[in-house]
Formats: C-alpha cells, sequence, structure tokens
C-alpha cells in the first residue's frame, strides 16, 4: 500500500544565505549554559555502560523508536552502540528486546553532544537520520548546522552519516561541515535496491525513511569522515 506522507514545501531554492556566517558564528563563539542536570545524569549511566562494553562507540543521534539502534548493533555485533532521543513515549515503544551491544538513553541531545565531547568520546560512526529539517526560511537556527552545537557534533569525528527527505537540509549540512572542517563529503540519493550498495547500505534504518520512500519522495544520504579532521 502506498504511504501519503506530505513532501516538505520551503520558500528556499538553495542553502541559506546566512547559513556560513551563522556557522562562523557557532565556532567562534562560547557556550555559556551548563547541561541539564537530568541529561548529566543520563550521560552519566550511558558512560558507565559504555566503559563496560569495551567496545567502538556507535552514536545513533535522535533515534526516535530505537529500530536504527537496533539494526546497527545487529549489524555491527563487536561495536557499543547507544541512541539518544528526548523523546520518552517514543523511546518506551515496544519493538523487541535490545541486543546486548546496544543502549536507549533519554536526553537532549544538544547537551549529550557536549557531554560526550568533554568526556573526550570518539565515535567510530555517527548517525543522523531524518532529523525535523525545519524547512521555513526563519527557522535555520534551528536545524544542526545553524545550531551552536554544530561545532561539537563535528569535534566527534569519526565517520558521520545524514540522512533526509530534503535535499537542501543535506546541502546545507555539507556547506557547514566545509566551512569549519575543509573537508569534502559524499552527497548522493539513496536509493533502496541499489545494485551499487551493500545489502546493509540498502536497508531503511527508520520508519520515517520508509515511510517517504513509500510515499514516492527522493531520499538523500550525506557521508563525510571526520576522524582526522579539526574544528577550526
Amino acid at each position: 500500500m502506498q504511504a501519503s506522507s506530505r513532501a516538505i514545501t520551503s520558500s528556499q531554492l538553495g542553502p541559506h544565505q546566512d547559513l556560513i556566517r551563522r556557522v562562523q558564528r557557532a565556532r567562534d563563539g562560547e557556550w555559556q549554559r551548563p547541561p541539564a542536570a537530568h541529561t548529566r545524569a543520563a550521560f552519566d549511566g550511558a558512560a558507565r555502560w559504555l566503559a563496560a562494553q569495551d567496545r567502538p562507540l556507535i552514536l545513533d543521534a535522535g533515534c526516535g523508536v530505537g529500530l536504527s539502534t537496533r539494526r546497527l548493533a545487529q549489524r555491527h555485533p563487536d561495536h557499543a552502540v547507544i541512541g539518544v532521543d528526548r523523546s520518552e513515549q517514543r523511546l518506551s515503544r515496544d519493538h523487541g528486546a535490545l541486543p546486548d551491544n546496544a543502549l536507549l538513553v533519554r536526553a537532549d541531545l544538544v547537551d549529550f553532544w557536549r557531554l560526550a565531547l568533554a568526556a573526550e568520546w570518539r565515535p567510530v560512526e555517527h548517525y543522523l537520520l531524518y532529523p525535523n529539517p525545519y524547512p521555513k526560511s526563519t527557522q535555520l537556527k534551528k536545524r544542526w548546522h545553524g545550531h551552536p552545537v554544530f561545532p561539537a557534533i563535528l569535534a566527534l569525528g569519526g565517520r558521520l552519516e545524514l540522512r533526509s527527505n530534503w535535499k537542501i537540509y543535506v546541502q546545507e549540512f555539507a556547506l557547514g561541515v566545509e566551512t569549519l572542517c575543509g573537508v569534502d563529503g559524499e552527497l548522493t540519493a539513496f536509493v533502496p535496491g541499489d545494485s551499487t550498495m551493500t545489502p546493509f547500505e540498502q536497508t531503511f534504518l527508520t520508519p520515517f525513511e520508509q515511510k517517504y520512500f513509500e510515499s514516492g519522495q527522493a531520499l538523500w544520504r550525506y557521508c563525510v569522515d571526520l576522524t582526522a579532521t579539526v574544528v577550526d
């Protein structure tokens, strides 16, 4: 049965004209707000779990109901996979037992990222799957690449992968990475069933991804290796 998710509409025809200024402002600014107590407690618990795992980290940021976390953990049994989302309602949905190498954490991502960076976490892979794109041109500061936390996201390093059904969002993110890190990633259409991809790469990682695809919307994927880069 064909899904019927509405396509994203925006007055923007390309990357926001204020993007680079906002990215540079985030780079040059100093964050003053202390992390919220509930997120600090959640991070401390996740840090203890990660230390006990003693495996390389994969971070699934904004994991929603946690299906992507489960799929990543099953695909990478020799890694520890942490999924983070702020919604208790989403995280509490029953999708079966978590793999032993997976953990779901309820926390504010903005604070969680900053705590992870301060603790010198270095995920080998970092996923941002279908974030809310905030398509109004006045909402740039709500997109991750327009937010003050953007430099911290990139400073965590590793292989970062972003997926979205709004190409401009992905283009903006890529431009932000290039501005701060001076590196080019790869922006491609994501077509499940494409024979040039591995079976896992063809997999829907989130319910949103499958819903948008079945609604006839184009999907986009941006991958960049930040392992050896330094955020200027």
